[in-house]
């Protein structure tokens, strides 16, 4: 368990091992999320977009873009 130093300023210096686990470097942003025990938890703001692959999943019929516009076009901003 790795601990930290509150400053005057209030700063803390992230311990190496938690930075390298949370991806963090310099200019980072974290979040931190208190919940209703009171207990912490410091989250990365910002990510590599390379880890929002798979949130979304593959559409199960393929459309191609004719289709698309074609759909667009006979829509035409009706709702």
């Amino acid at each position: 368990m790795a601990t930290a130093t509150v400053t005057a300023k209030g700063q803390v210096t992230i311990p190496k091992q938690t930075r390298k686990l949370l991806r963090l470097d310099r200019g980072s942003k974290v979040e931190f999320m208190v919940d209703k025990t009171g207990a912490v938890s410091i989250l990365p703001v910002t990510s590599d977009v390379t880890e929002l692959k798979g949130m979304i999943p593959k559409p199960k019929k393929y459309v191609s873009i004719e289709d698309m516009n074609n759909a667009v076009q006979e829509q035409g901003g009706k709702l």
